[in-house]
């Protein structure tokens, strides 16, 4: 039997808020960061949801025997590392928190929805490299803008433990954008499109 990447990480993003509640209720934690964690990343599964319907990640269509897919849901379990130390330890965040982590959060889905948009809708009329809009001075702005979403949401637990999390995640982006830089290698002219741009952070100067 095999599953799709595209309903595995559907179903993980879909049980994040139900998750989120129960957590609440159980831990009693009707805090102002716990409602405010609840509204983040219920609306980015919300939004992942209508871009998965609109504008899907072709390399999420592929299907993988099901214990790949049971182990790749377990490890996409790990960002419920961050409102479960949140809720279950009732974390006094700061009130500068209340302010940056959504802003971290809100550029994020900004890099991500928009890269992956632009990225979607121009290969389906061209292939070949994108050197403008968000690529024009970095080649990853979606994976720039996932780190970021999971950054203000890290930020917001209060807690070092889903740091972890993120940086596994994010050696595992380094790995695709490295491959994806191979790929993209046999068009021309990337060599100076790799030279005026950031593999993950865009280079202003």
């Amino acid at each position: 039997m095999k599953v799709s990447v595209n309903a595995t990480i559907n179903t993980h993003k879909i049980l994040v808020t139900p998750l989120v509640l129960l957590m609440m209720w159980y831990f009693n934690n009707w805090s102002a960061a716990a409602f405010l964690y609840l509204s983040l990343h219920g609306t980015y599964t919300m939004l992942w949801l209508v871009k998965q319907n609109i504008y899907p990640d072709k390399n999420f269509g592929q299907k993988i025997p099901l214990r790949a897919a049971i182990v790749l849901f377990i490890l996409l379990e790990g960002y419920c590392l961050a409102p479960y130390l949140l809720i279950s330890q009732h974390s006094e965040v700061p009130q500068w928190a209340f302010a940056v982590a959504p802003c971290i959060f809100v550029i994020g889905i900004f890099f991500h929805y928009v890269g992956d948009a632009q990225k979607y809708f121009v290969l389906k009329v061209q292939k070949g490299l994108i050197e403008d809009g968000l690529f024009t001075t970095t080649r990853n702005p979606n994976y720039l803008g996932e780190i970021l979403i999971y950054l203000g949401l890290t930020l917001l637990s209060w807690h070092w433990l889903p740091l972890l999390n993120l940086g596994g995640w994010i050696i595992y982006f380094f790995y695709n954008m490295n491959k994806k830089d191979q790929s993209m290698s046999r068009h021309d002219g990337f060599a100076n499109y790799k030279a005026h741009t950031g593999q993950l952070f865009p280079r202003i100067f």
